[in-house]
C-alpha cells in the first residue's frame, strides 16, 4: 500500500483534512461544535431566509412544489428552521433538501431530505450559508525573488515551504495579482468559482444564494485569511483533521452574469430585520413582552453589526427572476 503524502498543497491536504476519513466536518458534533455562525446565532436568521424564500415563490407564481436546498447545512439547523418559519400553506408545498457530506443526524425533521450532492434540478432557492469558505484551495506566497510559488504544508504540524512557482497562473493574474513583495499572499479560488458555477447550474428556476466572510479585487488582503478554527477559537491552521480550515471567498470572482453582491446587513434589513429598540412604554405596560422583544433586538444586532456578521458578503444569482425585487423592504411584502 502506497503510503499518503504529508507535504502538499493546501487544497489537497484541507480535502483530506476536513472531509477524509475521521475528518473535521465528518465528527459527531458537526460545525456548531466549533464555531458560531448567523444560523446559530438567532433563529430570525432562518425567519429571513424563509421571507426570502416566500418571495421566490411569489416570483414564481407559486407553484406546486417549491425546493429549498441548504447547501452545506451542518446538522441541518437552518433547513429546519426555515420550515418552523414558514406560514403552514406554503411549508405543505417545499420539497427541503440539505446537503452534506456528513451522515444525517439524528432526530431531523423528517420532510428534510438529506443529500451528500446537490439535487441535479431546483426549482426555487438555493442557499449556501458559510460553504464557499470551506471548499478548499490552494495558497500561493511570494518568494524573495518576487516569484509567486504553491505553498506546501505538513499535514502533522502545519509547517509551510514553498514548492513550485505559479507564473501564468490565469485566476491569480484577474482576480489576485500578488506583485512582487515577498511574503505576499493569495488564496487561490477557482476551485469555489467552479463549485459556486456548478450549483448555479442545478438551479432551473429561482435563485442562488451565497453567504460568506468575503472580500473583493479592490481590497484583498496582502497576507491571506487562511486560518484555522477549534472549540469556539480561531487558532493556527494545521491539516490533521483537528481543526476546521477556512479561508475569506473573493464572491465577486463566483459571480456569474446578472449576479447581485451585497452585505448581510443590507440583505437582512432589506428581508425585515430591524434592531431597533422596542418602545420603552412596553417595559410599563407589558414587562415580559418588553424583556423578549429587547432580547430580539440584540439578535438582529448582531445579525447585522458593522464589523462582524452585518459585513459578510450575500452573493444573489438569478435564475428566471428579478434578484433586486426580492430584495424590497418589509414594508413592501404585505400578503397579496
Amino acid at each position: 500500500m502506497t503510503k499518503a503524502r504529508s507535504v502538499r498543497g493546501w487544497r489537497e491536504a484541507t480535502e483530506q483534512a476536513l472531509y477524509g476519513p475521521g475528518g473535521f466536518y465528518l465528527r459527531q458534533e458537526g460545525p456548531a461544535g466549533h464555531f458560531r455562525t448567523s444560523v446559530h446565532a438567532s433563529p430570525l436568521y432562518a425567519q429571513a431566509v424563509a421571507t426570502l424564500l416566500t418571495r421566490v415563490d411569489r416570483a414564481l407564481g407559486r407553484p406546486a412544489t417549491l425546493d429549498f436546498v441548504d447547501v452545506g447545512a451542518g446538522r441541518g439547523e437552518l433547513t429546519a428552521g426555515v420550515l418552523g418559519a414558514l406560514e403552514p400553506e406554503l411549508a405543505g408545498r417545499i420539497r427541503a433538501y440539505a446537503v452534506e457530506r456528513a451522515d444525517r443526524p439524528s432526530g431531523l425533521d423528517s420532510r428534510i431530505e438529506w443529500l451528500a450532492e446537490i439535487p441535479a434540478t431546483v426549482h426555487g432557492l438555493l442557499f449556501a450559508n458559510e460553504w464557499l469558505d470551506n471548499v478548499p484551495v490552494d495558497v500561493a506566497e511570494v518568494d524573495e525573488d518576487g516569484v509567486a510559488r504553491l505553498v506546501l504544508v505538513q499535514e502533522k504540524d502545519g509547517t509551510e515551504t514553498l514548492g513550485e512557482p505559479l507564473t501564468g497562473d490565469a485566476w491569480l493574474a484577474r482576480w489576485w495579482p500578488l506583485g512582487d513583495e515577498p511574503g505576499t499572499r493569495a488564496e487561490i479560488g477557482r476551485p469555489r468559482d467552479e463549485a459556486w458555477a456548478a450549483a448555479v447550474g442545478a438551479v432551473r428556476d429561482g435563485l442562488a444564494v451565497a453567504v460568506d466572510y468575503a472580500h473583493d479585487r479592490a481590497q484583498r488582503p496582502p497576507f491571506g485569511t487562511l486560518t484555522g478554527f477549534r472549540e469556539g477559537r480561531e487558532c493556527r491552521p494545521v491539516p490533521d483533521g483537528s481543526c476546521d480550515i477556512t479561508a475569506h471567498v473573493a464572491l465577486d470572482a463566483c459571480a456569474l452574469d446578472g449576479a447581485v453582491l451585497t452585505t448581510q446587513r443590507d440583505a437582512l434589513q432589506a428581508l425585515g430585520l430591524r434592531a431597533g429598540r422596542p418602545p420603552l412604554a412596553l417595559a410599563s405596560t407589558d414587562p415580559a413582552a418588553y424583556v423578549r422583544a429587547l432580547a430580539t433586538t440584540g439578535e438582529a444586532a448582531e445579525l447585522t453589526a458593522r464589523g462582524g456578521l452585518g459585513d459578510f458578503g450575500w452573493l444573489l444569482q438569478p435564475v428566471g427572476v428579478d434578484a433586486r425585487a426580492l430584495l424590497v423592504d418589509v414594508a413592501d411584502d404585505e400578503e397579496e
